[in-house]
């Protein structure tokens, strides 16, 4: 069942959204079964700093939104989504003026808004809900209270599926879409960032990478490899990362190719998620100092991987200057 959402507004411009628009591929509608959690780890990555903005605008937590989109635009992959960048079923009404597209819901050929930009899509999305009275209470809970959000969407007749709580709360927990929601400014307008200060490239993190978001405990959460990291305090260890960031230990561990029982050092990188198969260059040069664990944390590549691209095995000698293939 999708909402039957308008606004008095035509679409905004698209400005923020245009790169997710150029460079979001949408898997083919063949393969949605057999590769759906790629699809939605692509969607979280084109979308997640338009679905912050609009939380930093319009106080609706990003985690629902993000969450929201992925149900129904099938991460992306819906013919609303794909054909005319409507990821929230948005339909015509007689105040609408833009273009249109048709599509069988309820009834056979109803006319739902078409989109230069998923971003207009985003925004109508943030306006159907603030402005409206039936979803005012909702407004009153804190940004953080997810569940409380899915479960009001629901109560206020959001959309008529039984599940349709239960379904946004399984995606916001399986893909940790509730990170975003306590995410700062940094995360909508990072592209205006600088350089990382002096004190922070001293503790062996090189090249300076870019700052994501005030995770908890007032922790910075950088971006490498397109991934979540963080610079390990001397506080810190696995069992109280894993409990601020909600994740299990084991997890944590495995995401940065470590055994249970592996001390971290302060100073460490520690990835909050997977890291990928491939770098996002294609070589690098080996310094004195390094092991191929480091060469896998700084590249935010997996160690195995590390090993299979270049052929090597562990405990096989690395020498400065040497170029280890990152893709």
């Amino acid at each position: 069942m999708r909402a039957n959402i308008y606004r008095d507004h035509r679409p905004a411009a698209c400005i923020l959204g245009l790169v997710a628009c150029i460079f979001f591929f949408p898997v083919p509608l063949w393969s949605q079964n057999s590769d759906y959690d790629e699809a939605v780890r692509r969607y979280i990555d084109a979308y997640q700093r338009i679905a912050v903005k609009e939380m930093q605008e319009f106080h609706i937590p990003a985690s629902i939104t993000l969450a929201q989109g992925i149900f129904e635009s099938n991460a992306g992959r819906s013919t609303l989504a794909v054909e005319a960048n409507n990821h929230f079923g948005i339909k015509c009404h007689k105040e609408w003026t833009g273009e249109t597209i048709y599509q069988d819901d309820e009834t056979k050929h109803e006319c739902f808004r078409k989109y230069g930009c998923a971003e207009e899509s985003f925004r109508d999305h943030s306006r159907f809900l603030s402005e409206r009275d039936r979803y005012k209470s909702l407004f009153s809970l804190d940004m953080t209270d997810y569940k409380g959000w899915a479960k009001g969407l629901k109560e206020t007749g959001y959309a008529t599926n039984p599940a349709y709580a239960d379904k946004l709360i399984s995606t916001i927990e399986k893909y940790g879409l509730y990170r975003f929601d306590a995410a700062g400014f940094s995360v909508a307008y990072a592209d205006s960032l600088g350089r990382l200060k002096d004190s922070l490239q001293k503790k062996t993190v090189s090249p300076p990478y870019e700052v994501f978001a005030t995770g908890p405990g007032n922790r910075t959460v950088y971006l490498n490899n397109g991934l979540q990291f963080i610079i390990l305090d001397a506080a810190d260890n696995v069992h109280t990362l894993a409990k601020a960031f909600g994740v299990k230990e084991k997890k944590l561990l495995s995401w940065n190719d470590l055994k249970k029982g592996a001390r971290l050092a302060t100073g460490m990188m520690v990835y909050l998620e997977p890291k990928k198969r491939k770098g996002s260059s294609s070589y690098y040069e080996v310094r004195q100092e390094d092991t191929m664990y480091t060469v896998s944390q700084k590249t935010g590549i997996r160690l195995s991987s590390l090993y299979r691209k270049n052929k090597m095995s562990p405990g096989q000698t690395l020498h400065a200057g040497q170029r280890l293939l990152l893709r």
